[in-house]
């Protein structure tokens, strides 16, 4: 065999390496690709928010401070669900509704 063709040879199995690294590359971004796609198929949708929120204040006995409407953006951390009976009754008893989402006007409880 000539040089030529020898060289000729190698060149060929050096691009073979290079493609089979390139196809085995490919193929592991394929299966992370389906491994993702998989994990998405089966991740629930986040439960809706609740149709009230009370605000609670901060320290011992944390008392009601804001009643919210449950898609409020100016809720805090410290609200918990709630349901329209104990709304109403949390604006009847004097706690404050949110000026922003007025949750007052929703329920029909104005001053």
């Amino acid at each position: 065999m000539s040089d030529s063709a020898a060289s000729r040879l190698a060149q060929l199995r050096f691009l073979e390496r290079v493609q089979v690294q390139d196809l085995a590359r490919t193929r592991d971004w394929i299966a992370a690709e389906e491994r993702l796609q998989e994990a998405e198929a089966h991740r629930q949708p986040p439960p809706p928010p609740p149709d009230w929120l009370i605000e609670h204040g901060i320290g011992a006995g944390r008392p009601p401070v804001r009643v919210h409407l449950g898609g409020c953006w100016d809720t805090r951390t410290r609200c918990k669900p709630a349901d329209q009976d104990t709304a109403r009754r949390a604006l009847a008893e004097g706690v404050e509704a949110c000026v922003q989402c007025r949750p007052d006007t929703a329920l029909g409880v104005l001053d």
